[in-house]
């Protein structure tokens, strides 16, 4: 892996009277769940539709925004794909990645961990290292943040083809690969059954994360922890549902990405408001939090923070904990996570104390 982290520690001009979004939007923060393609900025994927010959249901950009609603989970994952289609040359893979790492740098994210699948492109014929070398060009051509990469290895496409992907990426740690992920539809590939390829993941020094107990129950999660012997939960909502898993996480410390906003967005949840991220940090766990697919669902990791802060009362101090969460929970060293975190806790906005104007 690429041997960078400078975390450069912007300092943000900030005034006593930060309110909660200004201040949320300042704040130095870390995304460990996250979708390089489900977060390609609007204008950027407009582009790429306009440049493949447009497409009649998306007329206009704001009618790109509005067609990324969606009814419920399985929809979502329809349009997921459908948007891959206008990424069709080795330069869409720079140009997108770019504009992923220029959003990420406005929200002042120092660090993050993002999913890539490059299996559902492979099917169209492309090679998975060029991708990734594309994709690489683009995030390093944005200074002030860093990203490592998570291959996607897609449940959707069956354990023998996602254990081929593990093959190909195994062989690419220089461009920043540092573990794998389990997305798509886990309400009917759980994951034991891809209990060997994380197992040979894992012998290879690669990093384990799995989505479960979002479009799937408490079992999944179980599944995730017991079969692929992971070490982030993404989402886990759905352990709320089960006693003896809480206590287990709670017990065990292992982290979770949650992503409210994305929840509501696939309607998942009904709205931040009946969220369980609340019961789940109250109760000991360790409790990350994500923007998942921001341009997809229209939010952003502040958004995210504003919305606990707003609907959920969460203080600055939870927000604060929040975040060195999604620090200890990354997979940097632990002499890389402390200079994170004194790079955070010594920022300006960090020690403001913002104000509800609303």
């Amino acid at each position: 892996m690429r041997e960078k982290h400078d975390f450069p520690g912007r300092q943000s001009l900030t005034s006593t009277y930060l309110d909660f979004r200004d201040w949320c939007r300042q704040l130095p923060k870390v995304e460990l769940h996250l979708h390089l393609e489900g977060a390609i900025p609007i204008p950027a994927l407009w582009e790429l539709i306009q440049k493949y010959g447009g497409d009649s249901r998306v007329p206009d950009e704001n009618a790109l925004r509005e067609y990324f609603r969606f009814r419920d989970f399985p929809h979502f994952l329809e349009l997921w794909i459908w948007k891959n289609q206008f990424l069709q040359e080795y330069e869409d893979f720079t140009f997108f990645s770019a504009g992923v790492a220029e959003s990420l740098k406005a929200e002042n994210i120092q660090y993050a961990e993002a999913f890539f699948s490059p299996g559902r492109f492979k099917q169209e014929g492309f090679d998975t290292a060029r991708m990734l070398e594309s994709v690489r060009a683009g995030l390093d051509s944005v200074s002030g943040v860093e990203v490592a990469l998570i291959p996607d290895l897609v449940r959707d496409l069956g354990p023998e083809y996602a254990s081929g992907v593990l093959d190909e990426i195994s062989e690419l740690r220089s461009l920043g690969v540092i573990g794998v992920g389990l997305g798509g539809s886990e309400h009917t590939h759980p994951p034991e059954l891809y209990t060997d390829v994380y197992r040979r993941a894992r012998d290879m020094g690669l990093h384990a994360t799995a989505h479960a107990g979002e479009a799937a129950g408490a079992e999944s999660v179980w599944g995730a922890i017991n079969s692929l012997e992971v070490e982030r939960i993404g989402h886990g909502i759905r352990a709320i549902e089960d006693a003896d898993l809480m206590r287990h996480l709670a017990e065990t410390g292992l982290p979770i990405e949650m992503c409210p906003l994305s929840n509501v967005a696939t309607r998942v949840v009904e709205s931040v408001a009946v969220h369980p991220i609340r019961k789940f940090l109250d109760r000991g766990l360790m409790v990350t939090v994500n923007s998942d697919d921001p341009a997809m669902f229209g939010n952003s990791l502040s958004q995210d923070f504003m919305a606990l802060m707003t609907e959920l009362s969460f203080t600055p101090a939870e927000v604060r904990t929040l975040i060195l969460n999604g620090i200890w929970s990354s997979w940097l060293d632990p002499d890389q996570k402390r200079a994170l975190e004194t790079t955070f806790t010594r920022s300006a906005t960090w020690l403001e104390t913002p104000v509800d104007h609303r």
